[in-house]
């Protein structure tokens, strides 16, 4: 027993099951686009008003990042920013070298920028983003004649002032950081860049940009944009994420009684594979859009209650459109009637952590059985939970999933290492709070 107290400190949660979740709220801003608004921003010829910004771990090195290349950028408060922008050609060198953190987003669209600089410059970050793959924007951008140099396959990336010329490159794996990481390369080529992408990649990038007046041109699979194109300043309110709305979403669905509405939700359709997912499983829910999009993004309001669900098989385009999500599904496998199998996710073994390890192994200590595969995991549910002891592994998305499994569980489970909310979620324990589920930190500072 001392050693189970030894693991609990300021950073564990203790969620027990109880209450219905009934409400409406709003989750903060979306990440990817939060990311994207920086860069661009900074890239713009003039001043960027954006709101609704997400001041959480991962966009916070955006940030830092941007500032240390010489971007004057004011924080009117956590969610409203200026960005002084200096257009295509006005980043400084920094002093060191760039600090991603934990944000692999950040590295890998970054790499495209400071590939086309005309300074040399170090992208680095954690022990845990040391360990994510690189090559897979390291080698394209080769191509293109950048000289970046990874560090077997990972960061540190050490890059040299090179000339950039346009290519077309065939992406052998979907992926939005890797396409964007390209594209934003080709705004300093000479010519013109075109992505092919395999599958449904995320769009962010190329709505941004054409909302900021560059002549992105889409044809099928075929992403295109050309040098030489100034950007427009932005003016955005950015939607709530639809990746951290899907907890609640799930959550909803599992807890007895529960009715929950999330206004102003992003509903990018290369990211609403969680909630087709849902509703292939017998789920309720509404989507009220909104008429005006922002940043060339769709915006609804979304509402869904407790359900009775059903197993299913879930691969193809769903993966990529909900890849985020898999660690929340995989707690609703253990609770739906039937079998759910996932398959064609081995993208979600070099995420912050393997997640399909990680969390089968978290949830087998809440009495799960869960059959792991090389490229997904297969559940037969439903499954009774029990509250224990389980680590967060200082993965955002694991901790928010094993919540929903406590909310779901009999007794008490209390989760270490879960001060990695702030990654992406800030505010996700007050949230849960709010529309009246038992959690809360211990000791939390």
């Amino acid at each position: 027993m001392s050693n189970v107290k030894s693991q609990i400190s300021n950073s564990s949660l203790r969620i027990r099951p109880g209450g219905k979740l009934s409400g409406t709220t709003q989750v903060p801003g979306d990440k990817s686009i939060s990311h994207r608004s920086l860069m661009l921003g900074a890239l713009a010829d003039g001043t960027s008003q954006v709101r609704g910004w997400l001041p959480a771990g991962d966009t916070l090195a955006t940030l830092g990042c941007m500032r240390a290349l010489g971007i004057d950028i004011e924080r009117h408060d956590a969610t409203t920013l200026t960005i002084h922008g200096r257009g295509l050609q006005g980043l400084k060198a920094p002093a060191a070298a760039l600090d991603c953190v934990n944000a692999g987003t950040a590295m890998r669209l970054m790499a495209g920028i400071m590939a086309g600089q005309s300074f040399p410059s170090v992208l680095d970050g954690s022990e845990q983003l040391r360990r994510r793959p690189m090559r897979r924007i390291t080698e394209p951008l080769r191509q293109m004649g950048a000289h970046i140099e990874d560090t077997d396959g990972c960061a540190p990336l050490h890059i040299s002032p090179s000339h950039l010329r346009g290519m077309e490159y065939m992406m052998p794996v979907a992926s939005g950081q890797v396409k964007s990481g390209i594209l934003l390369g080709g705004l300093f080529a000479k010519g013109d860049t075109t992505v092919i992408e395999p599958g449904p990649g995320r769009d962010h990038t190329e709505r941004m940009l054409r909302s900021m007046g560059m002549p992105v041109r889409v044809d099928g699979p075929r992403v295109t944009v050309s040098s030489g194109h100034p950007l427009s300043p932005l003016d955005v309110t950015i939607p709530g994420d639809i990746s951290s709305a899907a907890f609640l979403l799930v959550a909803a669905c599992l807890v007895d009684g529960s009715q929950v509405t999330l206004r102003h939700t992003g509903i990018n359709p290369t990211r609403t594979g969680i909630v087709d997912i849902l509703e292939a499983m017998g789920a309720q829910v509404s989507v009220e859009q909104h008429p005006q999009e922002e940043a060339g993004e769709p915006v609804a309001d979304l509402s869904i209650g407790c359900s009775q669900l059903k197993g299913i098989d879930i691969s193809g385009e769903l993966i990529v459109r909900a890849i985020d999500e898999f660690p929340a599904l995989m707690v609703a496998a253990t609770q739906v009637d039937g079998k759910t199998v996932v398959s064609e996710a081995a993208e979600l073994r070099v995420k912050e952590t393997d997640r399909i390890a990680v969390m089968a192994g978290e949830l087998r200590k809440l009495g799960a059985d869960i059959e792991e595969r090389p490229d997904g995991f297969a559940v037969q549910g439903p499954q009774k939970l029990h509250g224990a002891v389980v680590d967060g592994h200082d993965d955002h998305r694991v901790v928010m999933s094993l919540v929903i499994a406590g909310l779901h569980a009999e007794g008490t489970t209390t989760i270490t290492g879960a001060h990695s909310l702030n990654d992406s979620f800030p505010g996700f324990v007050e949230t849960l709070q709010t529309l009246g589920a038992d959690v809360e930190w211990i000791n939390h500072d």
